[in-house]
């Protein structure tokens, strides 16, 4: 059995794949990777299936040694020219601490393979379904069976302002709230994680103090709680919330939330 040893796992490594999908009327969050265009790339490089399981390193500082030859292809944060590179048995993995941006990628040949939880083999951090945080000293079976397949490099998308659509409470919000937001800049939170990227800048004015009852959440939400400061619900987010929606990001740019440092600077623009 071919095996990916880690020495440190840094601050948060998670095995990710797409999410499993269709269960939040069940309660059960969609998890998956948070940088989408990263991690495919990764599997992409390994000519892995795109839905094979990979690891997501939090702000580097994760090293593990393969147990026999194995290909691995990092991307993510920092990572300017990413490529397939061979691994000798026992030969040093480093993920450092990027430069920029918060989450690097780490596919194997093959993927990662752990068992699946309803479907798919993401780690939900809210609820903790699916494998466990990657811990220092665990030991990851992979497949070590794909090859790198000849391909040029897609271009991976550029980080502009979040592409926002009306969301579902407009009643719940001044009239000028959504152009309001989309003129506005905010800086992240430090309580930022994979449920939610919290901002803080401009209050958004609601009008209509009510709570709203429990109801079903998008990937992509923009939340106003009553302090006003914005919340953009990403893959481990609830599957239901009582606070009014403004906005619903467009699903092509949530991939730069998973990227954004606390104190880092966010802005909008009408999808």
């Amino acid at each position: 059995m071919s095996t990916l040893r880690v020495e440190t796992a840094g601050v948060l490594t998670t095995v990710q794949d797409r999410g499993r999908l269709g269960l939040a009327h069940l309660g059960v969050p969609r998890a998956g990777a948070l940088d989408r265009p990263a991690a495919d790339l990764a599997n992409r490089l390994l000519g892995n299936a795109e839905d094979a399981a990979l690891l997501e390193v939090t702000m580097g500082g994760f090293t593990a040694r393969p147990t026999s030859g194995s290909w691995v292809a990092v991307t993510g944060a920092g990572i300017v020219h990413p490529t397939a590179r061979w691994f000798e048995p026992g030969q040093l993995l480093e993920v450092p601490v990027p430069a920029r941006g918060v989450r690097n990628y780490v596919a194997v040949g093959g993927g990662v393979l752990v068992d699946p939880v309803l479907g798919s083999r993401s780690t939900d951090t809210l609820a903790w379904v699916g494998p466990p945080q990657v811990a220092d000293g665990s030991d990851l079976e992979i497949a070590g069976s794909a090859q790198p397949l000849p391909m040029d490099v897609p271009r991976l998308p550029r980080p502009g302002p979040l592409r926002m659509h009306a969301g579902p409470h407009a009643d719940f919000f001044d009239d000028d709230a959504l152009a309001a937001l989309c003129s506005a800049t905010y800086a992240v939170r430090p309580a930022s994680n994979r449920v939610g990227l919290r901002l803080e800048g401009p209050a958004v004015v609601r009008r209509d103090q009510r709570e709203l009852p429990s109801e079903g959440m998008v990937l992509g939400a923009v939340q106003v709680p009553p302090d006003g400061q914005p919340v953009v619900l990403l893959a481990d987010h609830p599957p239901t919330g009582g606070y009014p929606v403004v906005g619903i990001v467009h699903p092509d740019d949530l991939w730069q939330c998973a990227q954004l440092r606390p104190g880092e600077h966010v802005t909008f623009r009408a999808a």
